[in-house]
């Protein structure tokens, strides 16, 4: 990867949902979920990579769950999370892959802006799209563990529960 940018370096330094991690990886600080985005500049364009890693069904719950239920939950969340284009500013056209590696979830989705500070906007809100996405399909009556726990502990305290 080429050295990264003053300008999106500074994008990124002066979002608050970034750390860097080295040149051209910045990670999420906001989400429980693995976030990382990788930038580049292209001719005065920036290519954005961004992938974030989350359990899988079976893996977030205590007891696992049936191999029907993981592969109709995986369906519904790979279907939602093609609906990412909803809540960028820029005019990208998503594409996303859902991979399941192991106990893992992988979610990636690439694009291209000219505007440093959109994209990195729109990368945030790609990162806590994917959450979201994911905590919305959380299934009631199992035992979640951790960071899945965590979550539906501070859903249902913000729920007043």
């Amino acid at each position: 990867m080429t050295e990264t940018s003053g300008r999106i370096a500074r994008a990124f330094r002066d979002h608050d949902s970034f750390d860097r991690v080295d040149d051209g990886r910045f990670t999420s600080t906001t989400t429980t979920f693995d976030g990382i985005v990788e930038a580049s500049e292209n001719d005065g364009r920036i290519d954005y990579v961004v992938r974030v890693r989350a359990p899988s069904l079976s893996a977030a719950v205590e007891d696992g769950v049936a191999a029907v239920v993981e592969e109709g939950w995986l369906e519904t969340f790979e279907l939602r999370v093609a609906d990412a284009d909803g809540v960028v500013r820029g005019d990208h056209d998503f594409e996303p892959t859902v991979e399941l590696a192991g106990d893992e979830l992988v979610v990636e989705f690439a694009f291209t802006d000219i505007n440093e500070r959109r994209g990195v906007d729109d990368a945030a809100a790609l990162i806590n799209y994917v959450e979201g996405t994911y905590v919305q399909g959380i299934i009631p009556g199992y035992e979640y563990v951790d960071p899945v726990g965590r979550l539906v502990d501070r859903a249902r305290q913000a729920g007043g529960r």
